[in-house]
């Protein structure tokens, strides 16, 4: 049975993969909890092997907090992800991409064990090429104000990449597009639960821009599925991992406000700086080395993502 860190554990995407691992695994989830939540691994509190440690990746003590677990797998997947929190705490994120991921891939070559980083479609800026494959290098804006997210996961990857060169360290890069399920933070600013509890509480639907920006929205049992696919597998360099079914941002809107038979309005507000006006993976990598492509229907994610938010708006 492996030994299973996961950094950022008890946020959306991390408390899924905790759920996924546990059942063939000893798994330690690791959060400092700025944007983490207890409740999202409070079923798993009772399980003989499932711990919690709350800690920051930054932290000088991380090794020695850790020191008495030799571990065969470490994922990655701690840093603020949502604009609201990025912009809140941007030395914070930076740090995590940075001075974290150097503590993670210390402790990954020490214990010869393989460590998979979660980046971000957002390492590819507003793209000028789409869709976007992992060979494009992306247009970024370095000083911008969410160039810490931007630049964190890029310094994120480049780490990465040194210590496989320089430490033989066992890496796995997986660049995720946009996810959404139960377990997002009601107020977490991105679009899909602002438009589904604007919706539910029948305000006005805030759409930034004239809506025709473009994203692939991915459902989290979906990703959690193809971060371990790529975590087993011999591909050691970086994969998209997102649903290439691309829709706008105004459609969106009106699809919620549909399904829920609400009676909000959109309203528009202007253009958000350096917004990535299309969103879309090529995912033609992760079909061929991983056999993994999404599963779940938009409308069939949406609506378990409805009943999620329901009762908390």
């Amino acid at each position: 049975m492996k030994n299973i860190l996961v950094a950022g554990g008890a946020g959306f995407v991390g408390s899924h993969l905790c759920d996924y691992l546990i059942k063939d695994a000893n798994v330690v989830c690791i959060d400092n909890l700025i944007t983490g939540n207890l409740e999202n691994i409070e079923h798993l509190k009772n399980n003989k092997r499932f711990k919690f440690i709350k800690i920051d990746i930054c932290s000088d003590q991380l090794a020695k907090t850790l020191s008495s677990y030799k571990f065969d797998r470490i994922y990655h997947l701690a840093s603020p992800a949502s604009p609201i929190d990025y912009i809140e705490y941007p030395i914070e994120t930076l740090l995590t991409g940075s001075i974290g991921s150097k503590n993670l891939l210390d402790i990954a070559v020490k214990d010869g064990a393989r460590m998979l980083i979660a980046s971000t479609s957002e390492i590819y800026g507003d793209p000028l090429e789409h869709p976007q494959k992992e060979e494009y290098w992306g247009n970024v804006n370095p000083i911008g104000l969410r160039s810490c997210y931007d630049e964190a996961k890029r310094f994120m990857e480049a780490i990465t990449m040194a210590y496989k060169r320089k430490k033989q360290a066992d890496i796995r890069i997986c660049r995720i597009f946009n996810t959404y399920g139960p377990r997002m933070r009601l107020a977490d600013g991105r679009v899909v639960p602002n438009f589904i509890s604007q919706a539910l509480r029948g305000e006005d639907i805030t759409v930034y821009g004239d809506g025709s920006q473009t994203r692939s929205f991915c459902y989290v049992s979906d990703l959690v599925e193809g971060i371990i696919k790529l975590m087993e597998s011999n591909v050691d360099s970086p994969v998209n991992l997102g649903n290439p079914n691309e829709r706008t941002i105004m459609d969106f809107a009106k699809g919620v406000i549909k399904m829920l038979g609400s009676k909000s309005v959109i309203k528009q507000l202007p253009p958000l700086p350096d917004d990535p006006q299309k969103r879309k993976p090529d995912i033609t990598k992760a079909k061929k080395h991983l056999c993994w492509e999404p599963k779940v229907t938009f409308e069939e994610g949406i609506k378990t993502t409805i009943e999620y938010f329901k009762p908390r708006v």
